[in-house]
């Protein structure tokens, strides 16, 4: 693929995903975040480490699954964004430990964990707007996250990785760069799709 060509591929197919996340209803997006809780039995066991994130805006909800991953006994990190958009971690303590942050996010209140914390995690859960059946995934283009799976190749770990979506997500091809890293999983309302 042309090399100028693929920002603006990029660029459009966010501008049109992002446009369909908005078009969902309020009850759509609710029913989707209770599904995706419904999965929690099947990414983590009582006693594993899940680095997760608190949805914003009209992303997959995250929040009950968040509290069913707990409530299993499973060990949540949340991120807390920093001002060069690199990622710190907190252990997430519930709904009532969250507090506002910059860029309308949410970030668990607690002792900072530091970057490296991610490494610990058997499960790394992130945003995506989409994923292909190859499991490249479709980031937002802030470069937290491709920073995360940076880190966790340089520790040489190799936890799951799995990007939660809505149904129509779930595409045949994402345009991608040679620094794309491929994830494992895509976590969709109707059940968990290995990819690859």
């Amino acid at each position: 693929m042309n090399e100028d060509r693929l920002p603006n591929e990029k660029s459009g197919l966010r501008t049109r995903l992002l446009a369909e996340r908005r078009e969902l209803a309020a009850e759509e997006r609710a029913a989707a975040a209770d599904a995706l809780a419904g999965h929690a039995g099947e990414l983590a066991v009582a006693g594993a480490t899940v680095a997760a994130y608190v949805s914003m805006g009209a992303e997959p909800g995250t929040r009950p699954l968040l509290d069913a991953l707990l409530a299993r006994g499973v060990r949540v990190l949340l991120p807390v964004l920093l001002p060069d958009n690199d990622l710190d971690w907190t252990e997430y303590a519930g709904p009532d430990a969250l507090t506002p942050a910059g860029r309308g996010l949410l970030e668990p209140v607690g002792p900072r964990l530091g970057p490296q914390a991610v490494t610990e995690a058997s499960v790394v859960l992130l945003p995506g707007l989409a994923v292909d059946r190859s499991g490249l995934r479709l980031g937002r283009g802030g470069g937290s996250y491709d920073r995360v799976l940076a880190r966790l190749a340089r520790a040489g770990v190799r936890p799951v990785l799995a990007v939660l979506l809505y149904e129509h997500e779930l595409l045949e091809r994402v345009p991608a760069e040679p620094h794309d890293r491929p994830v494992d999983l895509a976590v969709l309302p109707s059940g968990v799709r290995r990819l690859g």
